[in-house]
């Protein structure tokens, strides 16, 4: 992270198994830089494999998720040069080490979400935001293409009619329309948003992390088309034979308990 205290950062507090990652950069609206993104491209896989972490969030400082890439630094953090003459895209790489996260990461969206800062919120497993939020992608604003993932991955949302209505007009929407898109799973009021948070969180935090592993794994080979399919739900049902956590939620179910589920990531590099 940042060792300025006062620039630009992304800034992490780990507490009761929640990593809170925030984008801060109040200057510029939470614009994302090179420097911020090599941040999340660092931060984020070490945050997977901490064990301290269960469940990750990520929310912009103050009332704005971002203003999207920071427009001064456009080139140089879609198109760095490299001395071999290639170039080096530093948004898909943080969106790549967001989408590639095992455990759960959930966006936060409270105020603008615009361009490559949806793109970032995009990366997360769903978006939580508050009515107040606006959402917009304005590539042809910029006379640029955005990177891949994020257009594949908007296409896969809202579909190719709604995905071309968005890029090509470019044009501001409310968190409902967003919601009404598929972008968004849930909109909230603005003055109950931080405590639906926490409780969205808090339910993610304590039900079996079994489930919400392979189901995240699941759903993602599923929607890439990923080879070797039948063997991953193959494995998933098997680890759920095996595994403590099935037993531990029927039994719970059966005596009307809370079930206190024990099933724990394995650390990977």
């Amino acid at each position: 992270m940042s060792e300025s205290p006062s620039g630009p950062r992304i800034t992490v507090r780990i507490a009761d198994g929640i990593a809170a990652v925030e984008i801060d950069n109040p200057s510029q609206r939470n614009a994302l830089t090179k420097p911020l993104c090599v941040e999340l491209q660092q931060l984020i896989p070490r945050l997977d494999t901490d064990p301290d972490v269960v469940v990750i969030t990520l929310r912009g400082s103050g009332t704005i998720f971002s203003a999207g890439v920071a427009i001064g630094e456009l080139p140089s953090v879609l198109l760095d040069p490299q001395p071999d003459g290639s170039s080096v895209d530093h948004l898909s790489l943080a969106d790549d080490a967001i989408a590639s996260v095992s455990k759960p990461i959930i966006a936060l969206v409270d105020g603008a979400c615009m361009g490559g800062g949806w793109q970032i919120a995009s990366a997360c497993d769903f978006i939580v935001a508050s009515e107040r939020s606006v959402f917009a992608i304005t590539p042809a604003k910029l006379g640029v293409v955005y990177p891949r993932s994020g257009i594949e991955r908007l296409i896969r949302q809202t579909g190719d009619a709604n995905a071309k209505y968005i890029l090509f007009t470019g044009e501001t929407f409310s968190a409902s329309r967003a919601q009404a898109l598929g972008l968004a799973a849930e909109v909230v009021a603005d003055s109950e948003f931080e405590s639906r948070c926490a409780a969205i969180v808090a339910t993610v935090l304590s039900n079996s992390q079994f489930s919400v592993h392979t189901l995240k794994s699941l759903i993602s080979r599923t929607t890439s088309d990923a080879p070797h399919l039948d063997r991953a739900w193959s494995d998933a049902w098997t680890g759920m034979i095996d595994g403590p956590d099935m037993g531990i939620g029927v039994g719970a179910f059966q005596n009307r308990e809370r079930p206190s589920f024990t099933w724990t990531a394995s650390p990977h590099p």
